[in-house]
């Protein structure tokens, strides 16, 4: 049965932009920190110490000795590598920085959650919640155009309900109370806009499956039409069932993937499915120009989902994820369109009869072993148990 769109968390005084990641994503990052006057959060999983990286550091720091509050929380396995130096360089000007740990953490996997937010909010008046990190690879550098991936800017009420995000989880990782963030006390007045946007969260160890919910819910209520962009995907088993019972009411489901992976083991993974997805009648197309990073969604041109969560299991039960919902029909034609023409030109349809002739039977048993693997590592370095329990 599908279910019904829940309207009481959505807020209505939004004002949106959708951003295509590169060097657009990084400017704002920066015109933000030198615009800010209050406060301004950073909570991103890759923080990378180069071009990009630098970049960003200065703004912070010009941010921060202007007075304003700036807190910057990286996760600590992926962020792990930045030098003493760097760092030192950001809390000497006065930037608050902090790691988010996860429970056991070395240079080749890390045990329990990682942060894999990637939002920026300035004043709790303007925000960008992405799928983008802070590095070079995601950046639009001379000869070399960064990886596939999306954001969307939004100021309003959103803005605010994500800088209370930010501060809980700055609170909860820091115990000294002279280093507690605090919620915006400036006035900040309604933006003219009239966009509905919902904040969302994935959260294990605090029950929260909002985006799980969120996926489930636009496969549930399409009337005719999916597109779905994201790279590592390995679904929990519940949404596929939703995607296929959503191609079983006609509404047309198309994946795009990509076709040049950043990790091998994945991408061969993701191929094991592809013969479930052909018999749900589930269109597949590889992105071939870049490495596909984006994670967005939209169903009937008019509800779009976008931010850090990746649709596999990594995301919806091990991570922390933040996406935004987003109903206005100008945002999601906007991001169909754009989604179309990356098909049409970037991409190769996936026909599954020349898959399964030209993958000989070693391709076809590394693709199940891939799969395999995948969910053992997953079991043994996260707690996977308990996170399908809260979210059952």
């Amino acid at each position: 049965m599908p279910v019904k769109k829940s309207a009481a968390d959505f807020s209505v005084h939004n004002r949106v932009k959708l951003i295509r990641g590169g060097a657009d994503y990084f400017r704002l990052i920066r015109e933000m920190a030198d615009n800010s006057v209050y406060s301004l959060h950073l909570q991103t999983y890759i923080f990378d110490e180069d071009e990009t990286g630098n970049a960003v550091a200065e703004a912070l720091v010009r941010a921060a000795k202007r007075g304003v509050f700036v807190y910057v929380m990286l996760d600590g396995y992926a962020s792990g590598g930045l030098s003493k130096e760097f760092i030192s360089r950001l809390t000497e000007a006065g930037v608050y920085f902090r790691f988010f740990m996860p429970l056991f953490r070395s240079n080749s996997f890390y045990l329990g959650r990682r942060l894999h937010h990637k939002v920026v909010v300035a004043d709790a008046r303007i925000a960008m919640v992405a799928g983008v990190n802070i590095s070079n690879r995601y950046n639009d550098l001379p000869g070399a155009p960064g990886w596939l991936d999306w954001a969307i800017c939004v100021e309003g009420d959103a803005a605010r309900q994500l800088d209370s995000v930010c501060v809980k989880t700055w609170n909860r990782a820091v115990f000294k109370e002279n280093c507690k963030a605090v919620n915006v006390p400036i006035q900040v007045f309604p933006v003219a806009g009239q966009c509905s946007v919902r904040v969302r969260r994935n959260d294990w160890v605090y029950k929260k499956t909002q985006i799980s919910k969120t996926y489930r819910e636009l496969f549930n209520n399409a009337k005719s039409d999916v597109i779905l962009m994201t790279s590592y995907f390995w679904p929990p088993w519940k949404l596929l069932r939703c995607m296929a019972a959503a191609t079983a009411r006609n509404v047309r489901v198309r994946l795009i993937l990509t076709g040049k992976a950043d990790v091998p083991l994945a991408k061969y993974a993701e191929r094991y499915l592809y013969r479930w997805l052909f018999r749900n009648k589930i269109e597949v197309y590889e992105y071939q120009s870049n490495i596909l990073h984006g994670k967005v969604a939209v169903a009937d041109a008019t509800f779009v989902t976008i931010g850090s969560y990746n649709v596999n299991n990594i995301s919806a039960y091990a991570s922390v994820e933040l996406n935004l919902d987003i109903k206005d029909e100008n945002t999601g034609a906007g991001l169909q369109a754009k989604l179309l023409d990356i098909i049409e030109n970037d991409c190769v349809k996936i026909n599954k009869d020349q898959f399964w002739v030209s993958e000989n039977v070693v391709r076809k048993f590394l693709y199940y072993l891939s799969y395999r693997i995948i969910h053992f590592l997953f079991f043994l370095f996260t707690f996977y148990l308990s996170q399908q329990q809260a979210e059952d």
